[in-house]
């Protein structure tokens, strides 16, 4: 469905990027059904093809695509509507408002990411107007990213939808540095069992806090046993929530940690849980709660080489190999497009994702609209 009134077609990034973060997608509830028809309207007028898909009501992913005449597969540019919640600390700034000031613009998305969202809606509705293209451009805006990529595994599970991709751009913040893939994550909660007694008399009980906080000291020594990667370093394990106990009196029967492990591509989940069981012991109840692949794109393939030497004569440096800590929508995408070589490249500031008063420096939002015109020219143009 397409608004039948667009109210500028050709806005600035800085402009557009203040009218995404207007529309409240904090996830949960997500609710990214408005901003996703926004943004489609502005694409279906430049003469994008437009499709909209929804694993939930309102949990809207849009899909746009602009044909090419030749035999090249479509470059695909990534991002998500949705943002993470704004915090319990106050901001100084209204998170929705778009406010400019000192060459930042605030507002929870700046950064993590309706500003990549907005650059590569700038980029695309440039890229419309050129007359020849030998490749299809694609772009995926995805609902539920925060939440593992739910609007990524959906429209991956049905198979038809995405069709193909040559190379995979995702707006995710980089400070428009080219990053050449990302940890996967996996997150289990880990449950000690005791006994439960009153608290005066704890000798009648077994208490399973005592047993986590030895689970925890296991955890804090944990040892992969992996070579780092080149550019992603070492996995990680951190222990973040724990939840025990039904009253001040009583000694705890139950006790859960969470635990969020942040992987290499080469590491597989069933491997890791192995791992940690062996360590831990059979007292130990493991189980998954969600999971995201890691990947890694080769610093030599020659698309990837293009691409430095765009960024090269944009940022006055070329870029080294890295990666990010975090995880993105290509987690699930790279391997449904058949692991076409990925780079994650975004205007936002990394340090600023999920911060109170995040912010996106304007300069790096026009930097990036040419970074993507440039990267989308090279791959289109006949």
């Amino acid at each position: 469905m397409v608004p039948a009134v667009v109210k500028f077609m050709h806005p600035s990034v800085s402009s557009l990027t203040s009218k995404l973060l207007a529309f409240h997608t904090v996830n949960p509830p997500g609710d990214e059904r408005a901003c996703a028809r926004y943004v489609g309207a502005l694409l279906h007028d430049a003469g994008f093809r437009t499709r909209e898909y929804e694993f939930a009501d309102k949990r809207t992913t849009l899909i746009a695509s602009l044909s090419g005449e030749g035999d090249t597969p479509p470059i695909c540019f990534v991002g998500h509507l949705d943002t993470v919640p704004l915090g319990t600390a106050p901001w100084t700034r209204d998170p929705f408002a778009g406010v400019s000031d000192g060459g930042k613009l605030f507002g929870r998305g700046a950064s993590d990411m309706k500003g990549g969202v907005a650059a590569i809606v700038v980029m695309a509705m440039r890229l419309s107007q050129c007359r020849r293209r030998k490749a299809e451009i694609k772009l995926i805006f995805t609902a539920g990213e925060e939440t593992c990529c739910q609007g990524a595994e959906h429209v991956a599970g049905l198979g038809y939808t995405i069709g193909k991709a040559g190379a995979i751009v995702v707006g995710e913040p980089t400070a428009n540095v080219p990053w050449l893939g990302h940890k996967g994550c996996v997150r289990y909660a880990l449950k000690t069992k005791g006994v439960a007694a009153h608290a005066s008399m704890p000798e009648e009980g077994v208490n399973a806090i005592y047993r986590a906080a030895d689970v925890i000291k296991k955890l804090e020594k944990f040892d992969f046993a992996v070579p780092r990667h080149p550019f992603l370093g070492a996995p990680t394990l951190t222990v973040t929530t724990m939840a025990s106990g039904t009253a001040i009196n009583v000694v705890p029967d139950e006790a859960t940690l969470s635990v969020d492990i942040r992987t290499l591509p080469s590491q597989e989940e069933n491997e890791i849980r192995n791992q940690i069981a062996a360590v831990l012991g059979c007292d130990v109840t493991i189980q998954k709660l969600n999971e995201a692949r890691g990947i890694s794109t080769d610093p030599e393939n020659p698309w990837v080489q293009q691409v430095y030497d765009i960024m090269e004569k944009l940022l006055g440096q070329r870029p080294k190999p890295a990666g990010a800590p975090y995880f993105t929508d290509a987690s699930v995408l790279t391997p449904a497009f058949g692991k076409p070589p990925t780079l994650i490249l975004g205007p936002g500031e990394p340090q600023m994702a999920h911060k109170t008063d995040e912010y996106c420096y304007l300069w790096k939002l026009e930097l990036a609209v040419e970074a993507y015109t440039e990267i989308a020219k090279s791959w289109c143009e006949a």
